[in-house]
């Protein structure tokens, strides 16, 4: 199969469009063109499936769909875009229309991304693309390097988390469609902030899926928790792996993004010799050689298997990073307390220790929730192949009542939140409003326009709530107000603890830059302890000029905790505690150049350095 074979309705200089279109086992598909005249024409099929034809005078925005087999009319699996959404005709895009401005963007090294995760639809109030780009300046301001998109890909309706996609190549008309994404990535560029775009190959929305019309995209050989899986491994399989790694390519190469992260890959089954994974990496390095700019694949995984980021030749899929649930898990159980589902495994300060140090908690040790051993061991790898978060948009989205962790624990342990996630040695994600202590819920919601489906929906999210938390019930996510309550507040950052929240992330961030917190290191450069009778984690680490101490207090009382006599002395670098942050003041020593008892302020975060 030809590697530049590209799928969809491809616009060329000369008014000539070439649409192509995978159909393996059709007996006839007719190009129905419906404005601004209306024709049709035959199109021939190849040995591999594809069918094609090339037709002259098409302007862009033409609507167009496929008659299939004398009878089913439908849009195009491969569209670009869907202006009247899911059920409507696919419409012709001019790939080559927009005038891009970031000629001299070069991406940026990898260990620099500090990623803020945002949904389009609720990051601002009109919710679109255009709309987002006012914020991008505070973002910067904050401390931001990159912005990861949550899907884009159109979903049922006007709202969605949007994983519920159903065409993958086309932008959601309602955000602003491929125009809209192309202005703000041009934007976020001018502003020296890359951009990740969140994709979906795991599974296909269950509204407006018409790919069941035209092949075996998915297959009843495995199943997963949205339905049956998208098909890599079974017959005809090798035209959907196709149609991904293009879509992947398509979104890399045409919207100029950096990087992608791709959701749930543990629900990507594949058992071919040579994993879809690994041929996407491959595809998309190819690519970057071709732009001249790093391009970085990265993976939501809750597998804590590190062949998914291992290189090639030691049988890895070579993806440049992946999240690393168990350190969430970890710093939201000790934060928290909460302790229902999968984060019964968690909940002990050993346990946070041993995530900041390795990775994973769990790196083929036995986990009690899932009643066998789980994980492989990352200690060999470096940090910045693993991305952490305090808080994102399943955490908040699939918990009871939504709510962040500002409606969960008081100010201080929100701090203290920060203070972990932002020195941790790995590479930080915030989800959007977190920095200044956003207090609306992040609701999941749908605009489903089947009944049926919705009940389908609601009940679905009863079952899960039940089953993973053994309480609380869903709000109705259909509902308008259920999306609306979800939308950032952004004059919340300019209030009170807010403010000052907002300040102390990018004080944080700051000192992460400053002191080089972002330079991958090794399990093996990290001394730590911890100690679950003060609630105490103390630990230390090689910097690029000199050493780093850090001290978190978990406990809502003060703790003592014995320092050994330093080699270099100490010398206080931050502390939530002081006034600036809204406590009670610092009281802790400048300097420390012997042996010392410390007392650790209650839920306090405190880091010293070396002179």
């Amino acid at each position: 199969m030809r590697s530049d074979l590209k799928v969809g309705a491809i616009l060329q200089d000369n008014g000539q469009c070439h649409f192509t279109l995978w159909g393996p086992e059709l007996d006839s598909v007719e190009l129905r063109l419906l404005s601004p005249k209306k024709a049709s024409f035959p199109m021939q099929k190849s040995e591999e499936g594809y069918w094609t034809i090339s037709v002259d005078d098409v302007a862009e925005g033409t609507q167009y769909q496929y008659c299939i087999n004398e009878a089913d009319v439908r849009p195009d699996p491969a569209s670009f875009y869907q202006p009247e959404g899911v059920h409507g005709p696919s419409a012709v895009v001019d790939l080559n229309t927009y005038k891009w401005n970031d000629d001299g963007w070069q991406n940026i090294p990898w260990s620099d991304y500090v990623i803020y995760e945002l949904h389009i639809g609720t990051f601002t109030a009109e919710g679109t693309f255009d709309s987002a780009i006012a914020q991008l300046a505070d973002l910067k301001a904050l401390g931001i390097t990159a912005v990861e998109i949550l899907p884009v890909s159109q979903f049922p309706g006007e709202r969605n988390w949007g994983y519920d996609g159903v065409f993958p190549f086309a932008t959601q008309n309602s955000y602003g469609g491929p125009n809209g994404l192309k202005r703000l990535v041009d934007a976020c560029h001018r502003e020296g902030l890359a951009v990740i775009l969140d994709v979906v190959y795991n599974h296909l929305g269950p509204e407006g899926n018409y790919t069941g019309s035209y092949g075996p995209y998915t297959t009843d050989k495995y199943n997963t928790p949205w339905g049956n899986a998208i098909n890599f491994d079974d017959t005809w399989s090798d035209g959907v792996r196709h149609y991904c790694i293009q879509n992947a390519l398509y979104w890399l190469r045409e919207f100029h993004i950096d990087g992608l992260r791709l959701d749930a890959i543990h629900a990507i089954y594949d058992f071919s010799a040579k994993h879809l994974l690994a041929e996407m990496a491959e595809a998309v390095a190819e690519l970057s050689e071709q732009v001249g700019k790093p391009l970085y694949v990265t993976a939501e995984s809750d597998l804590n298997d590190t062949r998914i980021i291992r290189p090639a030749e030691q049988g890895g899929f070579a993806l440049r990073a992946q999240w690393s649930d168990d350190f969430h898990h970890a710093l939201h159980t000790m934060i928290t307390g909460e302790r229902y589902g999968y984060y019964q495994d968690f909940g002990t300060c050993e346990a946070l220790a041993t995530a900041i140090r390795d990775r994973f908690v769990y790196s083929g040790t036995y986990s009690p929730f899932r009643h066998r051993r789980h994980g492989n061991s990352a200690t060999d790898l470096p940090s910045d192949q693993f991305i952490v978060c305090a808080q994102n948009h399943d955490q908040i989205g699939n918990a009871k009542g939504c709510d962040r962790l500002t409606k969960l624990v008081p100010f201080d342990a929100l701090k203290l939140t920060a203070g972990v996630l932002l020195t941790s040695p790995y590479i930080p994600l915030i989800f959007m409003g977190e920095e200044y202590g956003e207090e609306a819920p992040f609701n999941y919601f749908i605009d489903h326009s089947d009944p049926d489906l919705i009940e389908a929906v609601y009940e679905g999210r009863k079952r899960e709530f039940k089953e993973a938390h053994g309480f609380g019930e869903p709000a109705p996510a259909h509902e308008v107000a259920t999306y609306e309550a979800s939308k950032l507040n952004w004059h919340l950052r300019g209030e009170g603890k807010h403010k000052t929240m907002l300040s102390y992330y990018q004080r944080l961030l700051e000192l992460r830059r400053q002191l080089k917190l972002n330079a991958p290191s090794y399990s093996k450069d990290m001394e730590i302890s911890s100690d679950e009778d003060t609630k105490v984690i103390v630990y230390r680490r090689a910097i690029a000029d000199g050493q780093l101490l850090c001290l978190m207090n978990f406990n809502p009382n003060a703790s003592v905790i014995e320092l050994a006599p330093p080699q270099q002395p100490w010398v206080l670098t931050f502390d939530s505690a002081a006034t600036e942050w809204a406590g009670p003041g610092s009281s802790l020593p400048e300097k420390i150049t012997e042996a010392q008892s410390l007392e650790v302020p209650p839920l306090g975060f405190v880091l010293y350095t070396t002179t």
